[in-house]
């Protein structure tokens, strides 16, 4: 079963047991997994699914970040219900210990000396990480590792 699937299928579960919120958050996504399809003229894949996904916890995060400096309690909790939902189709998020020994690795397998060979790093970890990890977090980790 594909992700597209099992989200399609959550939303008639959700339509079932009368879970309004979950069921608005997941069609939420699969409008954006469509707007994606139709833009593009093709299907999405897994891998693409997730990076809506993922788009998707970024938007939310950062407006809960807004919304709590506003002082705006109320959709601060409504953004967080949306993200908890967004999560539970991410993938599991790698521990720091786990991201610690992949970004070792990397500038084992490549060398990487200084600030300046950042990028070869980050490319052998993106792809390894791509959606269990936050990909901004890592570029600083990587930095502070390399200076």
């Amino acid at each position: 079963m594909t992700l597209k699937e099992r989200i399609t299928d959550d939303m008639k579960t959700a339509m079932r047991a009368g879970e309004k919120d979950r069921l608005a958050t997941v069609r939420l996504i699969l409008a954006a997994v469509k707007q994606r399809e139709v833009d593009e003229r093709i299907v999405l894949d897994d891998a693409q699914v997730l990076a809506v996904l993922e788009k998707m916890a970024k938007q939310r995060k950062e407006s809960i970040t807004q919304f709590a400096s506003g002082g705006r309690a109320d959709l601060v909790a409504k953004e967080q219900a949306e993200l908890a939902i967004l999560q539970s189709y991410l993938p599991a998020q790698m521990s720091d210990a786990e991201l610690d020994a992949l970004i070792a690795e990397a500038i084992a397998a490549t060398g990487a000396a200084s600030v300046k060979d950042m990028g070869k790093v980050m490319g052998i970890v993106k792809g390894k990480a791509a959606g269990r990890a936050d990909m901004g977090a890592v570029g600083a980790r990587i930095k502070q590792k390399l200076s």
